[in-house]
């Protein structure tokens, strides 16, 4: 029986987020990523509670031009920005049950640019 692409991604993020938890000191750096936009969130899975988001859609990226990887870099240096703000330099990454690449692995880099530490 053959999966379709969404439930392997669902059964590979459940895999993920068996050993990949955050805390209020080092938080999950959370990726979605969809036909357009990408969304990063990070979040403290002890007191369920997301400390602060940023995705492609923000008012800071607004007039942003170039490819959807670029607003992905942008997005990574975004949040590490927000975060670094309110003293946080590391990070848990949880790229999402996505594969480590294009999009998911710019925004990566633009929050290890930024400053965060995984």
């Amino acid at each position: 029986m053959a999966l379709t692409k969404s439930e392997r991604r669902l059964r590979i993020r459940r895999r993920i987020r068996k050993v990949v938890t955050g805390t209020a000191q080092k938080p999950r750096l959370s990726v979605f990523r969809s036909n357009k936009e990408i969304y990063a969130q990070l979040i403290d899975d002890v007191n369920q509670v997301t400390l602060m988001s940023f995705s492609s859609r923000n008012k800071e990226l607004e007039g942003a031009t170039g490819t959807k990887s670029d607003k992905s870099f942008q997005v990574g240096e975004g949040i590490a920005k927000l975060a670094m703000d309110n003293g946080i330099t590391e990070v848990c990454f949880d790229r999402g049950g996505y594969l480590y690449h294009g999009r998911v692995k710019q925004l990566a880099e633009g929050a290890r640019k930024g400053g965060l530490k995984f």
